[in-house]
This record gives structure tokens, C-alpha cells and sequence, in this order.
């Protein structure tokens, strides 16, 4: 069992690791903008759903092999770049399809869950962080280490949560007003489509 002290050590350092700016905030930032609060939300609870697999991974060793593996880590950094830049030209063509009065459809809960846990399962580099950070608060002295990294896994996600969850809401709050507006709501889908082929970009210059 972790001690309080370590327990509040860590929270507080998830915390403030899951303000600072990184690709994970701002695609729930642009998601929520958007699609709404709602829908900014789903997209949170998909990312912290995927850090329950980097977690597993990270218990399971799986996480050394991102980090001693080029392949892997390139691999994995191919299907993240390639999803990113799918939701690039389909926020981009929504965009465009917007100067008709059109809007694109709404996206389903599932695939606003399903959008958040691919980002955060294919980008390698949230595998080697756990790897590198879970470990620092665990200690075989209090026992097994299996089930410490699951309660440090849990309160990392809890963290997210709470923070990411703040960001839809703000920023689903700041898109429902553009949404109101045609002109802005193409802006904001080539916004969203331009900062998903950063993310892309980023993602593949990523190293281990």
C-alpha cells in the first residue's frame, strides 16, 4: 500500500504534468470546440480509458519494448500519425462543405470514446513515459508492484480527468458560440484540421 505522503506526491505532480500543454489537451481542446462540451468529454474519458492500457503495458513489460525497439516504437508512431492526419482531412473537407450551410454530422458518443482511447493508445511515447515515472513512486519494501502501479495508473487518470475535463468544458462553452456562426465554424474545422496535421507531424518526429 502506497503512503499518503506518496499518494499526494504523485497526484499532485499528475496534476500538473496534465496542465502542461502537450498533444493530448489540445485535441480535447479542438474536439470539444468543435463538437461540445458533451462531446469533449467522451473524447477525455477515451484518453484516460487508453492510460488503463499504458498502464497494463508498463506492468507487463511491454513498455521496455518501445523504448529497446525502433520498430515497435516507429510502428506504433505510423498508425498514430496516420489517424491523426484521417481526422485532419475529414475536419478539412467539413470545413469546406460548410460554406453551403451544411454542418457535419455529429459524432456518436462510441466514436468520440473510441477517437480518444486510439490517440492516446498510439502514441508510444505515453508507454515509456509510464515507464520511466510509475516507477519512481513504487517500492517492493511495501509489497507487490504489481498492484502499486495500478493504484499510481489510476490517480495519473484521475488527474487527467479532472484537468482534461475542465478544458472540454471551457472550450466547449468558447465553441458553441462559433458554432453559431457558418463563417466561424468553417474557420474552426480548418483550425481543427491544421492542428491535427501538427500532431501528426510532432507525433512522427517524436523520438524514444
Amino acid at each position: 500500500m502506497l503512503p499518503p505522503e506518496v499518494v499526494l506526491s504523485f497526484f499532485g505532480i499528475s496534476v500538473l504534468l496534465a496542465l502542461s500543454p502537450g498533444p493530448d489537451n489540445l485535441f480535447v481542446l479542438m474536439q470539444s470546440a468543435m463538437w461540445g462540451r458533451g462531446a469533449g468529454l467522451w473524447v477525455v474519458l477515451g484518453l484516460c480509458t487508453g492510460l488503463i492500457g499504458h498502464t497494463l503495458a508498463v506492468a507487463a513489460g511491454l513498455a521496455a519494448v518501445f523504448a529497446a525497439s525502433e520498430t515497435a516504437f516507429l510502428a506504433v508512431k505510423l498508425i498514430g500519425a496516420a489517424y491523426l492526419l484521417y481526422l485532419a482531412w475529414g475536419a478539412l473537407r467539413a470545413g469546406a462543405s460548410a460554406y453551403g450551410g451544411g454542418r457535419p454530422p455529429r459524432q456518436s458518443a462510441w466514436q468520440l470514446y473510441r477517437r480518444g482511447i486510439i490517440m492516446n493508445l498510439t502514441n508510444p511515447k505515453v508507454s515509456i513515459f509510464f515507464l520511466a515515472f510509475l516507477p519512481q513512486f513504487a517500492s517492493p519494501a511495501r509489497g507487490a508492484i504489481g498492484p502499486q502501479m495500478a493504484l499510481l495508473g489510476g490517480l495519473f487518470m484521475l488527474a487527467t480527468l479532472l484537468v482534461f475535463g475542465a478544458v472540454a468544458l471551457f472550450s466547449g462553452a468558447v465553441g458553441e458560440r462559433l458554432r453559431r456562426s457558418p463563417r466561424a465554424q468553417v474557420w474552426l474545422n480548418r483550425l481543427a484540421g491544421v492542428v491535427f496535421i501538427g500532431l501528426a507531424a510532432r507525433l512522427m518526429a517524436a523520438q524514444r
